[in-house]
């Protein structure tokens, strides 16, 4: 392992915020790619949930950043809300050593006069979600004239939510001369599109691609429409499972699935894109303490 400390650009502010924060040792993918990010290249990073991806670019960015300047300076993309609001978290950790830093979320869900009134006074650091920073930039309600870099976070999954063309939109905003970072668990082709269109002679980093299978067993039921519901209460009575995840195919769907469970005595929560944002979240923190077991999700949220 190998210790932050040995990058050497970084102040000893930020070396003994890292300590505080428990950021002891670097990470595969922070060791890999934080010297290429710190020297001002373009990377593209291939690696899973949880490798410490955040802390990379965060350091990244941050080293980047001037604080007396009152503009953007970076943006973080990310598919949805919740992890816009947990990259945020993080970002402002680690810009405890950074007196001052404003970082602002932008996603849907949010209510849009109170971010425009936030955004007069520009966020030196941007995370959102592509759909809801490209009605800003529309609206010009946010500018991206002074951006110095661009983080796009969990790539495939942006993609995968049919945000490609957003994306794109989104980056003819940004100066041509920036430093772009793209991070992804997979690297399908319109990944690979995407980095050639975007990113100047990248650097590929690959950590940790593949994972471990964990012991699961699948099993397999064919029913009918009409003996769905029966089906889904007698497999969560005969299992009896502290917790559980079900996908359905579209809103309607999970709504009305979730209704017909709780009428015979399940304890279950629906999860989709009708909800308003700060039912979603309660709904998020509910399943989390347990006070329901399941839990039902269309395939994408907005």
């Amino acid at each position: 392992m190998t210790a932050f400390s040995t990058l050497n650009v970084l102040p000893a502010a930020q070396l003994n915020n890292l300590t505080e924060l428990g950021y002891l040792e670097m990470t595969p993918v922070q060791a890999a790619a934080l010297p290429v990010i710190l020297a001002g290249n373009d990377v593209r990073v291939q690696a899973r949930t949880g490798s410490g991806k955040t802390a990379a670019f965060g350091l990244g960015l941050l080293h980047r950043i001037d604080v007396s300047l009152f503009q953007t300076q970076a943006l973080v993309l990310c598919p949805t809300r919740e992890l816009a609001d947990q990259v945020a978290g993080e970002l402002r950790r680690l810009a405890r050593f950074l007196p001052n830093t404003k970082i602002l979320t932008l996603c849907g869900g949010q209510p849009f006069g109170a971010q425009r009134d936030s955004l007069q006074h520009a966020p030196h650091i941007i995370v959102a979600t592509p759909g809801r920073l490209l009605d800003h930039l529309q609206k010009e309600t946010v500018s991206l004239d002074a951006l110095h870099i661009l983080v796009m976070d969990e790539a495939d999954r942006m993609l995968d939510m049919g945000f490609s063309d957003a994306i794109d939109e989104v980056i003819r905003f940004a100066p041509a001369t920036r430093q772009t970072l793209l991070f992804s668990a997979t690297w399908p082709e319109a990944i690979a599109a995407i980095s050639g269109r975007v990113q100047q002679q990248p650097i590929r980093i690959e950590i940790d691609t593949v994972d471990a299978l964990p012991a699961i067993e699948q099993q397999f039921f064919e029913t009918s429409a009409h003996e769905k519901i029966s089906l889904l209460q007698t497999l969560l009575s005969q299992h009896q499972p502290a917790s559980c995840v079900v996908f359905c195919n579209t809103k309607k769907d999970c709504q009305a699935v979730c209704d017909a469970l709780n009428a015979v005595g399940q304890s279950a929560l629906a999860l989709h894109g009708d909800l308003e944002q700060r039912d979603r979240d309660q709904t998020l923190v509910r399943f989390a303490n347990g006070s329901a077991r399941a839990f039902w999700l269309p395939p994408t949220l907005p």
